[in-house]
């Protein structure tokens, strides 16, 4: 069972995109924070949250695409009305 996403167990879960997009505005939450420091730590943690967030970019960019592929071949889910998952074994 999952904890976080959006499934059979979980009905109640959020999809994968909108965690990784709540996830991404705490990154640059934290970036807008320490951009003004110019200490060698804060300049570092800055680059290394630049980099986090343009891996959260293309995660998300892949999680949106998936749940495009499956609104395409299955329509919207029905998971959280009880209804089975679009795809995987039951």
């Amino acid at each position: 069972m999952t904890r976080f996403l959006q499934s059979e167990a979980n009905p109640g879960g959020r999809r994968l995109e909108d965690i990784l997009l709540e996830l991404r505005s705490d990154v640059l939450l934290r970036c807008t924070k320490i951009a003004d420091d110019h200490r060698p730590e804060a300049l570092k943690v800055l680059a290394n949250n630049m980099k986090v967030l343009e891996h959260l970019t293309a995660t998300i960019e892949l999680a949106q695409d998936s749940t495009n592929i499956l609104d395409r071949a299955f329509g919207p889910s029905e998971v959280e009305h009880g209804g089975a998952p679009r795809i995987g074994v039951v």
